[in-house]
């Protein structure tokens, strides 16, 4: 058996797998639904976006189901804490995700505009909400959320829905807006032609250049104006102390203090921000493959850099910072880490091996003379 410290560690890891799995899949089918409404300039170009994603939509949409189920199994207080105290706000993104099976199935059923303008909306909002809260819930992680656990460790939550748009959350939500929007835009342009794809790309331009904005700003709260916590005395990639109690204390730009002492994490984010540049670069040139590439490493790079800056803290607590949740303190026993890493060293890469060959079976243009010829047959 590997020791407890590297099984925390590699469960961790596998939990970001399962994350930036989730958002580079997902993450262009969102954003083609917040797309929908405005790239599509008739009824016929609409219904190309939505068959560009509707072939695997549903499989992408499983990595978010395994994240859930890893975090249930691996990091138990840490599942509880967030479903109960962020209840409504999972309720608020599940809710707005249910309109996407409905909406991608009965859209086409009826020829009447206003049919089809209502679930286009409603496909929109699919795409937009869940994108907004998760990014809320994301932005969350670095104000800190309000609990704290009891003497049996049940969870003691003080705050409210509408606590949740801090300035600083809300600005992480439209940065996923904009991540979001450019990934489905890459993806929907290499997957379309001619004019078509030259006008998705104005969008797909526009988004990443957002993104680049955001990404400095964003970056630049956290290190000069936004309260972090900090591991008093101690580095926070130092698996010798992750069995000792520490104190935590909260500072100012304490979210960056990993990439202080590491400073060579610091191309992470810089990868980011150079990757959502060369996405805006190519889809203006018209090299929309290398557009979706380049997006690709964009998510990557912007949710590892923010794993990165708040590594090892899992769940940050602004009433107890002491009371935090991080890697070393909130995991399963070591038999049961171990035990689930043997099952996901056999079956995560056969996941990718099938989701590779979906993909690759799937491949190929997606036209306006395909859905006038096979109208019946698709989305």
């Amino acid at each position: 058996m590997l020791e407890p410290e590297t099984l925390k560690l590699a469960w961790w890891l596998i939990i970001v797998v399962l994350i930036v799995g989730f958002v580079v899949t997902d993450g262009f089918d969102l954003g083609a639904c917040i797309l929908l409404p405005w790239v599509g300039r008739s009824d016929d170009e609409r219904r190309v976006v939505l068959n560009c994603v509707g072939a695997t939509w549903e499989g992408n949409q499983t990595w978010l189901i395994t994240a859930a189920g890893a975090t249930f199994a691996a990091w138990p207080i840490v599942y509880a804490v967030t479903f109960s105290g962020l209840y409504f706000a999972m309720m608020v993104a599940l809710f707005a995700l249910f309109f996407r099976p409905v909406g991608f199935d009965y859209r086409s059923k009826l020829a009447d505009p206003r049919w089809r303008s209502a679930w286009d909306w409603a496909l929109f909002a699919g795409g937009l909400v869940p994108t907004l809260v998760l990014g809320l819930l994301l932005g969350n992680l670095f104000v800190g959320l309000p609990f704290r656990l009891d003497d049996d460790f049940r969870s003691v939550y003080s705050g409210g829905f509408f606590d949740l748009f801090h300035p600083f959350a809300c600005l992480v939500a439209l940065l996923a807006v904009a991540l979001c929007t450019m990934h489905g835009g890459a993806y929907v342009q290499s997957r379309v032609e001619g004019a078509f794809a030259q006008h998705v790309g104005r969008f797909t331009t526009a988004a990443a250049l957002s993104l680049s904005v955001l990404l400095v700003v964003c970056g630049g709260w956290l290190g000069s104006r936004l309260m972090g916590l900090s591991m008093e005395g101690v580095a926070a990639f130092d698996l010798m102390s992750a069995g000792v109690p520490l104190k935590v204390v909260q500072v100012r730009g304490g979210w960056i203090g990993n990439y202080e002492q590491v400073p060579v994490l610091l191309c992470v984010p810089l990868t980011a921000l150079l990757a959502a540049c060369v996405t805006a670069a190519m889809s203006y040139a018209g090299r929309y493959r290398r557009a979706f590439q380049s997006s690709a490493i964009a998510v990557i790079a912007t949710l590892v850099s923010a794993g990165l800056a708040l590594f090892p803290f899992v769940l940050p607590s602004s009433l107890e910072p002491q009371g935090s949740l991080t890697l070393w303190n909130a995991a399963s026993s070591p038999r049961t880490l171990q035990i689930m890493l043997w099952v996901v060293m056999l079956f995560l890469p056969l996941i990718l091996l099938y989701t590779r060959w979906v993909y690759r079976v799937l491949r190929g243009p997606v036209t306006v003379e395909q859905i006038q010829s096979h109208g019946k047959h698709l989305y």
